[in-house]
């Protein structure tokens, strides 16, 4: 299919099935996902592997972009208010996910290698289907403000999470190789670190930029360029580009006199992308998978669960957070496509030459049809049931 075309469609598609969608009082990005079902192999093959492959730019650029708006709302005056619980919650249900998903598919039987990483993708939570369903329902109080910095944060714990893991796994699966400390550790500081010097660096030269040239389009332009130039410089380096663009977004937020405008002219231009990006995502999914996983993809599914909603709840009690924390943080941090998929791909290429990476990408693929349908759902019923969403009808902003 024509490239251009086959994006058309998706655009149009996800348009039109999440407007559909919304009648049903559903977060459109479910709608999103469902067109991208629609069009994919499992029902009418219009947008087929090959054609994903060669749109993986799309998917870059709205990662990126979802970055850089998170790290937007990471405003230091609002970390202060909301404390430093927010990085031991994350800390907490990124890591019990990760303790949960491991030990039972030690206990399937699992190889250690594959266990290892199947718990290190479990950490990750999406922030894009979180931050699209409250930007709907254009949420606001203490439980929004915690989970979007609770799922800013999740993103640098799971890579941490994830490069610890694979460098174990991949001495695991060389035979008769000894584990080398400085190999675990270097890893992920370099990805880390780099990820967040690169940012910085970005970010000032963005910052600065925007004090001479601040006309609408002007911003826009700068912005957009930033967001670029970071993406390319993390794949060219093989830094974290969902790292590196949030931290470009949290210098903007906390060091630029028209941070307001810089966030509000990129929102202006996402529809689309995040559209597309969802329409694809969900075109990856395949529902034969589901039944092929079985037993794994069920225990897989619900201890991931269990560590998000208990690890957090945990947390925040004891750090003695607001009450509508306590019991309805968990509930949001349960979408997974977006970050997991992303580390699923790297561990195909990571572990080419073994069946590592294929079953961790179906196990994967076969449980997101559940969770991104789930996890907005869930989203919407914990910020509705703490009071905190202003358009819980899911009208859009035209009407």
């Amino acid at each position: 299919m024509i490239t251009i075309l086959g994006l058309g469609i998706a655009i149009a598609a996800g348009f039109l099935v999440g407007k559909l969608i919304e009648f049903l009082k559903i977060p459109s990005v479910a709608g999103y996902i469902i067109a991208g079902l629609l069009l994919g192999k499992s029902f009418l093959g219009i947008i087929d592997t090959e054609f994903i492959t060669s749109t993986s730019m799309v998917s870059d650029i709205a990662l990126a972009i979802i970055a850089f708006s998170i790290g937007g709302e990471l405003v230091f005056d609002k970390l202060k208010e909301i404390g430093f619980r927010v990085f031991f919650i994350a800390l907490a249900e990124g890591g019990m996910a990760f303790a949960l998903v491991f030990g039972s598919m030690l206990l399937l039987k699992q190889p250690m290698a594959v266990s290892l990483l199947l718990g290190a993708v479990a950490s990750a939570t999406a922030p894009a289907a979180t931050v699209m369903v409250l930007s709907e329902l254009r949420c606001k109080g203490p439980l929004t403000s915690t989970l979007i910095a609770v799922v800013a944060i999740d993103d640098v714990i799971c890579l941490l999470i994830y490069a610890i893991a694979s460098s174990v796994a991949k001495v695991l699966v060389k035979h008769g190789e000894t584990i080398h400390i400085s190999k675990i550790i270097l890893g992920p500081l370099y990805e880390i670190g780099g990820s967040l010097l690169l940012g910085i660096v970005v970010g000032t030269i963005l910052v600065f930029m925007i004090r001479l040239f601040s006309r609408n389009k002007e911003v826009l332009a700068l912005v957009v360029a930033a967001i670029f130039i970071t993406i390319g410089l993390s794949q060219y380096f093989q830094l974290s580009t969902l790292l590196s663009n949030m931290t470009l977004g949290i210098i903007v937020s906390n060091f630029s006199s028209r941070r307001l405008k810089a966030f509000m002219v990129i929102e202006s231009v996402t529809a689309p992308i995040y559209r597309c990006f969802f329409v694809l995502a969900g075109a990856r999914l395949d529902l034969s998978l589901v039944l092929q996983v079985g037993v794994i993809g069920v225990v897989y599914t619900a201890a991931r669960m269990v560590g998000k909603i208990a690890g957090a709840s945990f947390v925040a009690t004891i750090t003695k957070a607001d009450k509508n924390v306590r019991k309805f943080l968990g509930f949001g941090l349960l979408s997974q496509i977006g970050v997991a998929v992303g580390l699923a791909i790297v561990v195909s290429h990571e572990f080419a030459g073994t069946n590592i990476g294929d079953i961790v990408i179906t196990v994967l693929l076969a449980t997101t049809v559940i969770t991104e349908i789930v996890g907005p759902l869930l989203t919407k019923f914990a910020v509705i049931k703490s009071g905190e969403a202003y358009n819980v009808e899911l009208y859009s902003e035209d009407d």
